[in-house]
């Protein structure tokens, strides 16, 4: 009787034909996800970045009426809907914007075109949790 060892192939040797494809089709999902996160978070910034949000927000935290309503400071709060576009020298603005106070949250609507960099505002207003809506819109716009 022969009482030899027989040596065993590595695992690398057992394994690669599952591990190859397998592997290469992981890389190839996460390659694609990580794309997808970065298109998503770089459109999110520019919107939040944006002038007429900055100005929104700037504008809603100036209002007694809001102030009263909502509390002070207000802060968006969540993801922004909408959309920003530029277009040479055009942009467009149409965000709805999740916002929150000490005493209320609500969401923030804005509307607004831009040529060059001057904005021009169609809409501005909030709607807080309860169903009431204030107007921005009848204030002097600069």
């Amino acid at each position: 009787m022969n009482n030899e060892l027989i040596p065993q192939p590595s695992w690398w040797k057992r394994n690669w034909p599952w591990v190859v494809p397998v592997g290469g089709c992981l890389t190839i999902l996460i390659l694609i996800g990580v794309t997808i996160a970065s298109i998503f978070f770089g459109v999110t910034s520019i919107m939040d970045d944006s002038i007429p949000m900055e100005y929104a927000i700037e504008k809603i935290n100036a209002d007694p009426e809001i102030i009263e309503l909502m509390g002070s400071p207000i802060e968006k709060n969540g993801m922004i809907q909408g959309n920003f576009n530029l277009n040479n020298d055009e942009k467009s603005a149409n965000m709805k914007v999740p916002i929150t106070g000490p005493k209320e949250s609500g969401t923030l609507f804005i509307k607004a075109t831009a040529k060059g960099d001057k904005w021009t505002y169609q809409e501005i207003r909030v709607v807080i949790q309860d169903n009431e809506e204030v107007d921005l819109m009848s204030d002097d716009w600069d």
